[in-house]
């Protein structure tokens, strides 16, 4: 037998890596081949994922003080896992954070030094964060907005929660009382007000704005793509697909802002959709098996 372990990480316990490669241990000593295939979702663990760091910066950490942040840049494309600028790692967990003050500068200063050294490409990996800021932190922080007219820059989450809804369906996890809940609720709500104003986008109708605390909003009105939620992280890469099909697996490859749908064919894809829920939409019509 031959089994694909895609996998994503178990939170507090082992990375997708370590997941799989556990899977793929138990597997061969029962005498089965294993693809080891890590996964992730757009929040810790995918800048790993995704060819993992070659950079190391150093930068506002949540709560103010200085953080070390890895992220990667290769062949223009930046990719920053805002967990390792803001996320609540970083303060000890929800014990150790301040939910009020936390800040995603860092993410922001990551932003920033990405356009400085010529990304024309920038994926903001958004979840972990110790945030609820509505991404005030980080607009305030890149410096270079003007240049992000000329950038591919896409926010990968796999949420829909909705801007102002940020702080009542996150923040109790992140240590805010009830309160402060009530609080940061309306703060996103004066976010929302100043990015209507100041760049003419209404992040409150935005599916998925709320993500990492509005961050996703934050940076919605500076001009980026979210991933939709359906289309996860199954096929994205052009490596997965063919480990896929290294392991007999029905490779399909799912729609992506890192790849053209003719990338997934050439890497062997069986076939290629839009998104998760249509594939499995025209599976169960009968027009796809």
């Amino acid at each position: 037998m031959r089994v694909l372990a895609a996998v994503d990480k178990f939170r507090g316990t082992a990375t997708a890596a370590e997941v799989a490669r556990a899977i793929a241990v138990a597997c061969r000593e029962l005498g089965h081949d294993c693809v080891e295939m890590p996964l992730a979702d757009g929040g810790e663990g995918t800048l790993q994922v995704l060819g993992g760091p070659n950079r190391t910066s150093q930068v506002e950490g949540p709560l103010g003080l200085p953080a070390t942040a890895q992220w990667r840049l290769h062949d223009a494309t930046a990719i920053i896992e805002m967990a390792q600028a803001s996320g609540l790692q970083l303060v000890g967990g929800a014990e150790g954070n301040d939910a009020v003050l936390a800040s995603t500068v860092g993410t922001g200063q990551l932003i920033d030094e990405a356009l400085a050294l010529g990304a024309r490409r920038i994926i903001v990996c958004v979840g972990g964060s110790a945030t609820t800021d509505g991404g005030l932190g980080a607009v305030q922080a890149i410096t270079k907005h003007k240049m992000l007219r000329d950038v591919d820059f896409v926010v990968a989450c796999d949420v829909r929660t909705m801007f102002v809804d940020a702080a009542e369906t996150f923040a109790p996890q992140k240590g805010a009382t009830d309160q402060q809940v009530r609080f940061l609720t309306a703060r996103l709500e004066g976010a929302a007000d100043h990015y209507l104003a100041r760049f003419g986008v209404d992040v409150r109708a935005l599916s998925g704005s709320g993500a990492a605390g509005g961050l996703a909003g934050g940076l919605a009105a500076l001009g980026h793509a979210t991933t939709p939620a359906e289309a996860a992280y199954l096929g994205d890469t052009l490596d997965d697909v063919r480990m896929a099909r290294a392991a007999g697996v029905h490779a399909v490859g799912i729609h992506s802002p890192f790849f053209h749908p003719d990338e997934f064919y050439e890497a062997d894809a069986h076939e290629h959709a839009p998104s998760v829920a249509d594939w499995v939409a025209t599976l169960l019509d009968g027009s796809k098996r």
